[in-house]
This record gives structure tokens, C-alpha cells and sequence, in this order.
């Protein structure tokens, strides 16, 4: 134990406090960092997801009136299209754009450092969404929702990157889910702030976009008083002094001296070793699987179905008899309901393990899948089928939030030391934001061609995850990040005193 630690706490060590002792519940300053470093961070990316569906009317509208008194003309139809899928789309270019560079911010910049500097994005796209409406230039739109995807490009990047680092392991993934509740709950918020009641009447579309910049204000407000990840001050920087003032903060007097020791071991199994290029990482056979792992991983949960439902929602709730006028508010179940799956993924994932929760999550939809295509092809069999219908689209959304929406961006951080771990989330980033602007793009003609049959698709793609996880991805829960690595090379029959893809040395440990 490291000397300053042990006169520290003494007094600590001589009541039985052990040093393996692992924490039941998270320390008030840690579980606040995490509500800090979210709200400005995934917050930002479900806010803005689900935000700009309220206005699309009345920001038709406005491109109308705006294109008539430019040019004396009536805008085609074609044209009004192009320009509004421009608006949505370009969110996803500047998602890619944003996880691009997020992985250098943060090793630049640090954790918080990068997600501080992120909120300069957020907060140019409000100034430009909000002037679009009073100057008359809807191409303010289309550069705003642009800053937009950046920002949320690199908050989803950089934040399950701090949150990883700075989580006890005991209690890695409950931290983790702070991803998937806090994307959850901006998906929710944007919702509900797009009600007519609040922001979503014509006059006020672009104040609506605007408020884009309140997370961010918030984040930089109470950020700065949490420290960086403990990590990343002792492994990148060498700063012993600010790392164990970090830690004290995070865990507190009792939690503080086991995290030094494992942080303190994996630096000396990387000393030397600079963090790695996004490049390298598939020149590197030691981390094969791990890189399949989440490649497979993120692209499947863009490309799971979760958007087919939200398509077919409007339509289940219409044949089950709710009117059109109230659907918004019936679809503020739909988002409700995935934040409390992910809340409650955030009280379970520790208990049950990354495994059980992310394969019975796809394997619930895979029978979902079947269930819809069964119940949308006889939707006119009987009055109690739309019903059963509505049932399977809340189940499908259940399972989606109790494993794949909650583990996904977890086992990224788990399955990667500290010198492969930017480049990995650039990686994977990267591939989720591809496959985003893919199923975009592909998804009207999948369901124009294939109709109810397209989640026949979808349990294909379900299955054979959920299939994979099971035969090729090890239990993550309560394991340093470099036995994760170890069960790895275990599973795929590599020896244990190998080098890793740094060239340093593992330590052996049982699986």
C-alpha cells in the first residue's frame, strides 16, 4: 500500500477496514460527477434526437415562407423534402465528425477537459437555431443541427469514457448505464418539452431547437467542481498527487486505497506505452476479439429493429382507436418507458452480469420480432389484436432498454485497457454514427418493400447476436480491466503470459 495512503487512513485500517473492500452503494461525489458529466454529455444526443420531431410542420412552414419571399416562388415539393432531410440527416455527419475527434479531445484535453470544451458546440448550434427563424435563413438550421451532431458526437465518445474510469470496479456498469438512462432521458425530455403546451406551438419552433444550450450551461456551471478521471491523471500523466486527490474525492477515505492499487498495476503493465491509433487496433491480433466484439455490438443496436418500432408506433396506436391529436402523448410512453428499463438495467447490470442482461435483452427481441410480424399481419383478425400489437412494441422497447440501450456502450470501456481504449470508442463511435445514417437511409425502402416482414430481418439480426454473445464474449462484472483482457485471450485459447497489444506483460489471473 502506498505510504501516503496508510498514514492517512490508519486510523481506518486499524477498525478492519480491508482494502478489497468493495463499495455496495456509490459515494455521493461519484454518483454526482456522473449526473454532471451526462447532463451535458448523452443527454445532449437523445435531447436533440427526439426534439426536432414536434416542430417538423412548422419548420416546413417557415422554409416555405422563407423560399417565397427569396425568390418570389413557391418551393417544389421535392425540394422542401431535400432541405428537411437535410436538417435531420446532416446531425448524423456531424455525429461522425464529433467521435472523430472526441477520442484526441480526450487524450488531450483529458475526460472532463473534453467534455467541458464540448459544450462550445451545443451552444453555437442553439445561437444559430434560435437566429434562424428571426434573420429568415433556414441554412442556419442546417449548420446548427450540424454543431448539434458534433457535440453529441463527442459526448458519446468521451462521457462512457469517464464514467468507465472514474467507477469503482464493483461498480463499473452500474456508472456505465448512466449513458443509456441519461440518452433515455433526453429522448424523454425533448418529448415533452415538443408538447403544444410548452415550446411545440408555431411561434415558438425556435426557441424550442434553442434550448439545446440549457444542458450545456448546467455542465459547465457544475463540471468544474469534480475531478478528472483518476486514470487518466496517473496513466497519461504521471500525476500521482492529483490522482489520489481524485480518488479521495470520488470514493472517499475508504474506497480510495484498493482503486489506487489497481490503477497503480495496470499503469506498470503499460509503462513506456503510449495510447494507441484508432488504425493500429486492427493490426493488433491480441484485442481481435475484443474489436469484433463491439464493432458487432455497436453496429447491431443501431440496426436492431428499436427504429422499425418507433416507425410503426404511430400506426399501432391509430388501428388500437387513439386519436391522432393525443399519439404525442401516448408516445411519451413509449419514451418513458425506455428510461425506467434503463434505470432499471442501472440496479440490476451489477448483480446479474454484461452477459445475462445484453443476450436475454436480444433474445426477448428476437421472440418480439416474431410476435409483431404475427400480430401486424393479422391486424384485422380480431379487435384485440392492435392491442397485442401496442403490448409487443412496449416489450420489444423493455428489452431493448434492459440490455442492448444499457451494456452496449459498458463493455466498450470494459473490454480495453487504458492505451487502446480512445481509439476503440473512436472505433466504435464511428461504426454506431455509419449505421445510424445507413438504417436512415435504408430503412423507408426495407419497409415499402418488405412491409410487416421487415422484422423478420430484424430477429435474424437479433439472434444471431445474441447467439454470438453467448458462445464468444466472457462475464465482465467485477473484473479488472486487465482480466477482462486475460478471459479473452483465455476464451480463444492464447496464452495468459502473452503480450498484450501494448507489448506489456498480463498478469495471470483466474477466469
Amino acid at each position: 500500500m502506498p505510504k501516503e495512503f496508510m498514514d492517512e487512513y490508519q486510523p481506518l485500517l486499524i477498525k478492519g477496514i480491508k482494502d478489497t473492500k468493495q463499495p455496495t452503494f456509490p459515494h455521493r461525489s461519484l454518483l454526482l460527477a456522473v449526473c454532471a458529466a451526462c447532463i451535458g454529455g448523452t443527454f445532449q444526443y437523445g435531447y436533440n434526437v427526439s426534439v426536432i420531431n414536434a416542430p417538423t410542420m412548422f419548420v416546413h412552414n417557415f422554409i416555405n415562407q422563407t423560399w417565397s419571399d427569396r425568390y418570389q416562388s413557391d418551393i417544389s415539393d421535392h425540394v422542401l423534402t431535400l432541405l428537411w432531410s437535410a436538417i435531420v440527416s446532416i446531425f448524423t455527419v456531424g455525429g461522425l465528425i464529433g467521435v472523430t475527434i472526441g477520442g484526441t479531445m480526450s487524450m488531450m484535453l483529458g475526460r472532463k477537459g473534453a467534455l467541458l470544451a464540448n459544450n462550445i458546440f451545443a451552444i453555437f448550434a442553439a445561437l444559430l437555431m434560435g437566429l434562424s427563424y428571426p434573420t429568415g435563413y433556414f441554412e442556419l438550421l442546417i449548420a446548427g443541427r450540424l454543431f448539434c451532431g458534433i457535440n453529441a458526437g463527442i459526448g458519446l465518445c468521451v462521457q462512457p469514457l469517464y464514467l468507465g474510469e472514474i467507477a469503482p470496479t464493483s461498480l463499473r456498469g452500474a456508472m456505465g448505464t448512466g449513458t443509456s438512462i441519461f440518452i433515455t432521458g433526453g429522448i424523454l425530455s425533448g418529448q415533452v418539452i415538443g408538447l403544444k403546451e410548452l415550446l411545440g406551438r408555431e411561434e415558438q419552433w425556435h426557441l424550442l431547437l434553442a434550448t439545446t444550450c440549457v444542458p450545456a450551461i448546467m455542465q459547465l456551471l457544475i463540471l468544474p467542481w469534480f475531478p478528472e478521471s483518476p486514470r487518466y491523471l496517473l496513466i497519461d500523466k504521471g500525476d500521482d498527487a492529483r490522482c489520489k486527490k481524485a480518488l479521495a474525492q470520488l470514493h472517499g477515505a475508504a474506497g480510495c486505497i484498493s482503486e489506487w492499487e489497481e490503477i497503480e498495476k495496470e499503469r506498470n503493465n503499460f509503462v513506456g506505452f503510449k495510447a494507441k491509433k484508432p488504425w493500429e487496433l486492427f493490426y493488433d491480433p491480441t484485442i481481435r476479439w475484443q474489436l469484433l466484439t463491439i464493432l458487432l455490438l455497436n453496429a447491431a443496436q443501431q440496426l436492431n429493429g428499436i427504429n422499425a418500432i418507433y416507425f410503426y408506433a404511430d400506426y399501432l396506436f391509430k388501428q388500437a382507436g387513439i386519436p391522432s391529436e393525443k399519439i404525442p402523448y401516448v408516445t411519451i410512453g413509449t419514451g418513458a418507458c425506455e428510461c425506467v428499463t434503463a434505470l432499471t438495467c442501472g440496479l440490476l447490470i451489477d448483480r446479474l452480469g454484461r452477459k445475462v442482461l445484453i443476450a436475454g435483452g436480444y433474445t426477448l427481441m428476437s421472440i418480439c420480432c416474431v410476435l409483431i410480424t404475427l400480430t401486424l399481419t393479422f391486424q384485422e383478425a380480431n379487435p384485440i389484436v392492435p392491442y397485442l400489437s401496442m403490448a409487443c412494441v412496449f416489450a420489444f422497447i423493455l428489452s431493448f432498454g434492459l440490455g442492448p440501450g444499457g451494456v452496449t456502450n459498458i463493455l466498450t470501456a470494459e473490454l480495453f485497457t487504458q492505451s487502446t481504449r480512445p481509439a476503440a470508442y473512436i472505433i466504435s463511435g464511428s461504426l454506431n454514427w455509419f449505421s445510424f445514417f445507413f438504417i436512415g437511409l435504408a430503412f423507408p425502402f426495407i419497409v415499402i418493400g418488405l412491409q410487416q416482414y421487415c422484422f423478420l430481418v430484424f430477429l435474424v439480426i437479433c439472434a444471431l447476436v445474441a447467439t454470438y454473445i453467448c458462445l464468444a464474449v466472457p462475464e465482465t462484472k467485477n473484473k479488472t480491466f486487465l482480466e477482462i483482457e486475460n478471459a479473452f485471450q483465455s476464451n480463444n485459447h492464447k496464452k495468459v503470459n502473452g503480450v498484450d497489444g501494448a507489448g506489456a506483460i498480463l498478469l495471470s489471473t483466474s477466469i
